[in-house]
């Protein structure tokens, strides 16, 4: 119970930031990305703030050996950058670029009733069950090229 509450608080929390800080809005994402043409600074400004209030987060769990409600820190379980993660960065970016939403933006702006925000959370459901479903009945693809760079 208290993991679920804290989830909720930590979705409440960063959805108001998202709507503070005007990330709902696609048209303003895309002055920010619009670095050529009429840019509009004022994201970066919102992702400089974050800088420190994650290094706060970051340093206050040194030394702990589990989080306040957990048994154990949950990191990514692959580390290497390979074929999955280079094309799904690359179509993540390319679908920020065209149309001003990401994943958490979008479903925040769920609330405001637009139509976009609808087609858009909608297309993003459909490539993540598109994803599955062609990754379980290929198999072979995304294993088969998964070595793209592998730090050492």
């Amino acid at each position: 119970m208290k993991q679920s509450f804290a989830a909720l608080v930590a979705g409440l929390l960063f959805g108001l930031g998202l709507v503070v800080s005007h990330m709902i809005d696609p048209a303003k994402v895309l002055a920010f990305l619009d670095i050529a043409g009429s840019w509009d600074p004022s994201l970066a400004f919102v992702m400089i703030g974050a800088i420190p209030v994650a290094a706060i987060g970051f340093r206050a769990t040194r030394g702990r050996h589990a989080p306040l409600l957990d048994t154990q820190f949950h990191g990514p379980s692959r580390t290497r950058v390979d074929a999955p993660l280079v094309i799904g960065s690359a179509l993540f970016g390319v679908g920020w670029g065209l149309v001003g939403f990401c994943p958490g933006p979008a479903l925040a702006s769920l609330v405001l009733g637009r139509w976009q925000s609808w087609v858009f959370v909608a297309a993003m459901l459909v490539g993540m069950i598109g994803y599955r479903f062609l990754d379980r009945a290929s198999g072979l693809f995304f294993r088969r090229y998964s070595t793209f760079i592998s730090p050492r």
